[in-house]
This record gives C-alpha cells, sequence and structure tokens, in this order.
C-alpha cells in the first residue's frame, strides 16, 4: 500500500512541476534548433522562440547558461521576456548580410552608415531583455567598418525593461529608443569600445525614462536625450546611481532637438576620465528645454563638467529647408557638484552660453568645489573674440567648444544669460593662472555670492 502512495505521490509532484513549467512558458531557443554553439547561425530558432512565446500570450525565452547564440537580426515582440542567463552569450553576427533594413533608421543626418540594427522592436509592448548574461555586438573592425548595425532599436513601444545584462561590443550605438513610453533600465553595463560612435542609451522623444544602478565604458556619448520630432517630447526621466567613463560625453542633452525636453532629474552619478563633457546640453532645432535638476555628482578628468549651447544648427535626417527657430532654454540646477581636473590642461571650465537676443534663462550653481590645473596666460586673459555658435562659424558642423577655444577664465564663463545664481562656489587653481576665476558676458539680472578661489573670497561685479 505503500509503494502505491509513493507511486501516486511521485506521479502528482511530476503533474505539478510539469503543470508549472507550462504555466512559466519558458521558451529554450535549443528547443527551437538552436546550436548554440557560437559558429552556427541560430537567427530561426531565436525569432521561432520569440514568436512562439508572443503567440502563445507571453513568458520567457531564454539563452541558456554557458552558451553562445549567433544571430542576425532578431525582432521583438509583445509579453516576451529575452532573457539571457548568466553566463550566456548571445552574439551578433559579424556578417552584413545577417542584418535586415526593415528597422527603421538612425535619425541623424549623414549618418545611414548606421540604419540596421541586431535587436529590433516596433508598436511592441510590456517586454524585457534581462539576465546576467552578455549580449555581444560583435561589432569590431574588421567585420564593420563602412556600414555598422546598432545592438538595439525599439519604436513606438510602451512599457520597456532593460535589466542585468551585460551590452559589449556594438558596431555604432549600444541602443536607441525612439518615441517610447515607460522605459525602466537598471543594472546593465555597457562597454562600447570596439568602434566609432558608440553611444549607450539613446532616448528619442520618450517619456517616463528610468536609469538606475549602471556602467557605461562608451567611444562616444553614453546617455543621449534627444526629440527628432516635434509633436515628441522628450519628458519626465530620472537618471540615478550611474557611472560614465567615455571618449566623449557623459550626458548630451539636445542636438536633435525639433521637439520639447522637459522634466529631467540626474542625480547621484560619477563621471571619470571624459574627453568632451559630462553635462553637455544643446537646444539648436527649435524645441523648448526647461525644467531640469542635476545633483550630487562627482566628476574627475573631465575638462567640461557643464557644457550648454543655445543656438541654431540643422541635426535630424528629416530637417526641413528652412532653418529652425529660436523658442527656449531655461530653469535649471547644478547643485552639489565636485569636479577634480587637476590633470588636464587649462582648457577646463563650466562653459554655459547663449546667443545674443536670444538667452539661456533661470540657472543656479550651487554647493559646488571645481579643481582645475591653471596655467592661463596673460594673452588668454585679454581675449575678447571669442567665436559665437551662429550659422557662419557652425558651417554645418556642431556646436563644439573647440569653436571657441581657450577661454579667458579659468574656472566659469557665463554668456548670453538672463536670472543667474551662483552660489558658495569654490574654485582650486594649483598653477599661476593670468586669467579670472568667473567671467559674465552679457549676462542680466545675476547675483554671484560666496565664490572662492583657493580659499579667498572673490568679490564679482554683479
Amino acid at each position: 500500500m505503500n509503494k502505491v502512495s509513493r507511486r501516486i505521490g511521485l506521479i502528482i509532484c511530476m503533474l505539478i512541476i510539469f503543470s508549472a513549467q507550462t504555466f512559466a512558458k519558458d521558451f529554450n531557443v535549443i528547443d527551437f534548433g538552436a546550436k548554440a554553439d557560437g559558429v552556427t547561425k541560430d537567427t530561426k530558432a531565436v525569432q521561432a522562440a520569440i514568436d512562439a512565446c508572443n503567440e502563445n500570450g507571453g513568458g520567457v525565452v531564454r539563452i541558456p547558461a554557458g552558451k553562445t547564440v549567433l544571430s542576425g537580426t532578431i525582432y521583438m515582440k509583445s509579453f516576451v521576456t529575452l532573457r539571457v542567463e548568466n553566463g550566456a552569450t548571445l552574439l551578433a553576427s559579424p556578417d552584413l548580410k545577417d542584418y535586415s533594413n526593415d528597422t527603421h533608421k538612425i535619425m541623424y543626418k549623414r549618418e545611414k552608415h548606421m540604419d540596421l540594427c541586431f535587436i529590433f522592436a516596433k508598436d511592441a509592448k510590456s517586454f524585457a531583455i534581462d539576465g546576467y548574461g552578455t549580449i555581444d555586438g560583435n561589432g569590431h573592425r574588421k567585420y564593420f567598418n563602412k556600414k555598422r548595425p546598432m545592438l538595439m532599436r525599439f519604436m513606438n513601444c510602451d512599457d520597456i525593461h532593460l535589466k542585468d545584462v551585460k551590452l559589449i561590443n556594438p558596431a555604432a550605438w549600444t541602443s536607441a529608443w525612439l518615441y517610447c513610453n515607460e522605459i525602466v533600465v537598471d543594472g546593465i553595463y555597457i562597454h562600447s569600445r570596439s568602434n566609432r560612435n558608440g553611444d549607450g542609451l539613446d532616448f528619442d522623444g520618450c517619456t517616463n525614462v528610468r536609469v538606475s544602478n549602471s556602467s557605461f565604458d562608451n567611444s562616444d556619448d553614453c546617455i543621449c536625450l534627444q526629440a527628432s520630432l516635434v509633436d515628441k517630447p522628450c519628458k519626465d526621466v530620472v537618471i540615478s546611481n550611474c557611472i560614465f567613463e567615455t571618449k566623449w560625453g557623459g550626458m548630451r542633452i539636445g542636438l536633435l532637438s525639433r521637439g520639447d525636453f522637459e522634466s529631467v532629474t540626474v542625480t547621484n552619478c560619477t563621471f571619470k576620465n571624459i574627453n568632451d563633457s559630462g553635462l553637455k546640453i544643446q537646444m539648436n532645432e527649435g524645441g523648448s528645454m526647461k525644467n531640469m535638476t542635476f545633483s550630487n555628482l562627482v566628476m574627475k578628468n573631465v575638462p567640461r563638467p557643464i557644457f550648454m549651447t543655445f543656438t541654431q544648427q540643422k541635426a535630424c535626417v528629416d530637417a526641413p529647408d528652412e532653418m529652425y527657430p529660436y523658442k527656449e532654454m531655461k530653469n535649471f540646477i547644478f547643485q552639489n557638484i565636485i569636479a577634480d581636473n587637476t590633470e588636464l590642461d587649462k582648457n577646463s571650465a563650466f562653459f554655459l552660453t547663449g546667443m545674443q537676443g536670444h538667452k539661456i534663462e533661470n540657472i543656479i550653481l550651487k554647493d559646488i568645489q571645481f579643481f582645475v590645473s591653471g596655467g592661463g596666460t596673460k594673452e588668454d586673459a585679454e581675449k575678447t573674440d571669442l567665436n559665437e555658435y551662429t550659422l557662419e562659424v557652425l558651417k554645418g558642423h556642431w556646436p563644439e567648444f573647440s569653436l571657441v577655444g581657450t577661454l579667458p577664465a579659468s574656472g566659469v564663463y557665463l554668456r548670453h544669460m538672463e536670472n543667474v545664481y551662483v552660489e558658495n562656489f569654490h574654485l582650486t587653481v594649483v598653477d599661476e593662472d593670468a586669467r579670472k576665476p568667473i567671467i559674465l558676458n552679457d549676462v542680466t539680472n545675476s547675483e554671484v555670492s560666496k565664490f572662492y578661489m583657493n580659499g579667498k573670497r572673490f568679490k564679482v561685479k554683479n
């Protein structure tokens, strides 16, 4: 009788396990024919698993631990979680012919060579990519030189989660998120040094975005906020607890800026070893940019902790024939920042500039420690012919710092602004520097209080 009971119990347990597995709706790519040997192209198997998962109401598509799955373009679908397990790698094909031509396009002009992508989704909802494994773009220059696929592109999608995965070696940008809503990115690591234009996360016309607890090592901007369509604003964005390292910009807001930007919070982040700027904020395509706060930031070897420009320039691939008008750029707070640039040259400064007749408005710089090497000459101090970011100066290029060059201030240079408040700013200059620590040029209704240079109070005429 006991044997019969045990057998019945065993059968019941097996049925429970089978039911649980069925209910969980797991779709292992191996079960759909993937060889997972890192050599055989498993594109059809991966796509079949995603399609079956979607058709069955959702679930988890697994790239199993210890396996390398090689694939061309794959399409994410609604209610699918693509889980790259710990020790697993989803590897992009090194053959350009394995990438589809129906994955939309990059929205920057002159960059059609980045239209292709590895993982694509359009009009999908409630999907995720997670796990502790690796998605490898395999984007080395020996495979991709002219045409260079992005790693991911999501368009018109809603409720997306990207969590815990490692994203490495894209041939171009790591990701482009176009006109998406409700995005959570948490605990990811991006390493993008294998090719050029290696952006990390590019959110274009996206809303309700949260990025946290992530680390970036890029060949281009780590995070970009963009607005390529007039009717698709980029707003309600929170970025926290991240580490940025890159050859170019830590965070870029704007450039692609036909639409509006509003309500952005960046806090508790570290920036290091950046060649251009920590916060690069640029409005130039006719939209409105306002209501942003940046706090509790630490920077090391970041030449321009803040670089802000308000100008006119066409960046979008779909730009109209006529030049964009100026609209507005206002309401920014920068607070609790430490920036140590003592290992860099004299071209290290907070540089914020509007245009004559088109000022940046309502800026607060507060509780900042800034350490610089110094070395500015008398000729630097007397410099008055700084380029403006006019169309004649830009000549079709982006408004980069190099078009202006060495500033006549050793710490802070503010130009064409209104309603500026600077308080408790501590500038330390290591070597002798002939330049003033702070210059306000065409700045109206300003107040600078408690500005210190090498521990001594420096009075600024307002």
